[in-house]
């Protein structure tokens, strides 16, 4: 993309929902830096933003941190020091502690991004591996393909408190989740998916019928497995069993509902098979921490506002 400004498209409402948040208090990640089993890679600060179309995000002060930033929803520029450089869904980028960035969101979808804030010995290692924007190879490998999920894992440990068992466990799990960015490669799972696509064509029939419920045996149909050989390959592939899977992908649309529309809970219920409403908020309740309710009026308050310098 050539002759990229920010100045291309006019700027209205200027807002960043922040969805889930959590800055680790300083006198914790004190604490990390002193523990040989946390101080070669810690997690600082961690978030699940929505970001409005043709929305302007800074963060003008240099970060003191190094930053990763995920873009699951959207697109839009982003700038690293003097460098502009488009980015859409399923890219990601490591910006290194010291630097200033801005993004731009594009003028159509909101988007949506994931973002980690982390420091350590190691990462002074890892900055040669740092990029500007990359795309993520597609894969199905358990390590590589679920960095969802692997989100959700650090958000809800998070909710569970600071005591030091907790925290040692949210930072090798963070080091795990690191990895499926920095060092995301073709292995030998990867290879034996193009021998058995099964296991894609299952989450894609998944991903087309959210309205339904879905038996084992209509999902293992349409992937040609018998459902225990389903079961067991998918859950090997993915380190869910078809079932949570499915309930993760609904989730996950029903945050969308809840984000975009202004469908009554029990009506985003429906949409997505859940025939009894009692039962789609403890689901939602399992897999987001809170109610559909308590979720949505999350959205109500008064969200991040940042200004343009101009």
């Amino acid at each position: 993309m050539e002759n990229i400004t920010f100045f291309d498209l006019p700027i209205p409402i200027i807002m960043i929902i922040k969805r889930r948040y959590f800055k680790i208090p300083s006198y914790i990640v004190a604490e990390q830096q002193q523990n040989p089993l946390t101080k070669d890679l810690y997690l600082c600060e961690l978030a699940e933003i929505l970001v409005r179309r043709e929305t302007f995000w800074s963060e003008d002060m240099k970060l003191d941190n190094h930053l990763l930033i995920y873009c699951t929803k959207g697109e839009g520029i982003i700038q690293i020091a003097n460098d502009l450089v488009p980015f859409s869904q399923n890219q990601y980028c490591i910006i290194p502690e010291g630097f200033a960035f801005k993004i731009q969101t594009g003028n159509t979808d909101p988007s949506v991004f994931y973002t980690c804030k982390f420091n350590g010995e190691k990462s002074k290692i890892m900055e040669t591996d740092f990029t500007v924007v990359r795309d993520l190879i597609p894969s199905t490998n358990n390590l590589v393909a679920n960095r969802i999920m692997l989100f959700d894992e650090l958000f809800n440990n998070l909710n569970k408190g600071f005591y030091n068992a907790n925290f040692k466990y949210i930072n090798l799990a963070f080091g795990h989740l690191l990895a499926t960015f920095i060092y995301a490669s073709r292995t030998s799972d990867d290879l034996m998916e193009e021998q058995n696509p099964g296991i894609m064509q299952a989450i894609q029939f998944m991903e087309q019928n959210m309205e339904k419920k879905l038996r084992l045996k209509e999902i293992a149909d349409e992937a040609g497995y018998s459902p225990s050989y389903l079961t067991t390959m998918f859950q090997k592939k993915t380190g869910y069993s078809p079932a949570s899977y499915f309930s993760h992908l609904k989730i996950t649309r029903a945050c969308e509902y809840l984000d975009f529309s202004r469908l009554k809970i029990k009506e985003i219920g429906f949409r997505l098979g859940y025939s009894d409403p009692y039962y789609f908020s403890k689901d939602f309740i399992k897999r987001m921490g809170m109610s559909p309710k308590n979720y949505r009026n999350r959205l109500l308050q008064k969200p991040a506002v940042i200004q343009n310098d101009d």
